[in-house]
């Protein structure tokens, strides 16, 4: 599907059902270097399971127009105006790694319209070591490289997804060079740099108001579980509706626990009240 928002086309894919206003709706945010894809998996399962899907693709990646936004803040906003221009009234948000930031930042900024997030894989700060930042702007296919085979905790994951003999690791450098070869000039560097600078974490933790899942690989060495830990005490201080769900995976929760990823994710939604209904 693809909506006018702010005058740029985005591309948010439905999983193969027409969009209802009947349903409730969750959205998918991607991470860095990533697109709708990533969740193509769980977004086809709610689709056909009693929700509107919105798996984005955001600002300069892949379907979308650009430029590409440069903040956590901003992307949070945009991701309030899609949804406006849908005429969603509220909505589940579940964010991965950069996306898990984006999905903080909106339930912060936007609280009438988020029913819950989940967020996955995430971390605060989310920091960026200066020499990855410095590889992906100046040498984007060897930043791809290191980040790919660190956000995978086994060579061969088993079932794998979407079923034996996919090569996790070949897809998703595949997926990333082809963001890196349709987007604009240093993309990953743009989605790096936004991570790397955002501050708000804790202070926008501290004001949303709606259910939060956190859901962590135990073998994650982009955003260790550990790093989760600031964030877990600032939602469970503020007394919001919090939990935590633990997955043998690394960094690619999607793709290398897809079914336990589904059943975190779907059993969150279906259970999380409608806003104003407690």
């Amino acid at each position: 599907m693809i909506v006018e928002v702010g005058g740029q086309s985005v591309y948010a894919y439905t999983g193969g059902r027409t969009f209802d206003p009947a349903r409730p709706v969750i959205v998918f945010v991607h991470g860095a270097q990533h697109d709708h894809s990533v969740w193509g998996l769980q977004s086809r399962y709610f689709a056909h399971h009693g929700f509107n899907v919105l798996a984005v693709d955001l600002p300069g990646h892949m379907r979308s127009a650009g430029p590409a936004l440069t903040s956590i803040g901003a992307l949070a906003d945009w991701l309030d105006a899609l949804l406006a221009a849908l005429k969603v009234d509220e909505a589940i948000v579940a964010g991965h790694s950069m996306g898990s930031l984006v999905a903080l930042e909106f339930a912060a900024r936007h609280p009438r319209r988020a029913r819950a997030i989940a967020l996955l894989a995430t971390a605060f700060p989310m920091a960026v070591s200066p020499a990855l930042l410095e590889a992906a702007r100046e040498r984007e296919l060897n930043a791809i490289a290191l980040v790919n085979a660190w956000s995978h905790s086994t060579l061969a994951a088993k079932p794998s997804s979407p079923g034996p003999g996919f090569w996790l690791r070949g897809m998703n450098q595949r997926l990333m060079e082809r963001v890196a070869a349709k987007g604009e000039p240093q993309l990953f560097h743009t989605d790096f740099a936004a991570c790397n600078a955002y501050a708000d974490g804790l202070a926008s933790a501290a004001k949303v108001a709606c259910p939060v899942r956190l859901i962590v690989g135990k073998r994650d060495m982009m955003t260790p579980p550990r790093a989760t830990n600031e964030i877990a005490r600032t939602f469970k201080d503020a007394g919001v509706r919090f939990d935590t769900v633990s997955l043998d995976a690394g960094h690619a929760l999607m793709t290398e626990q897809p079914d336990a990823t589904l059943d975190a994710l779907y059993d969150f939604a279906v259970n999380a009240p409608r806003i104003g209904n407690g």
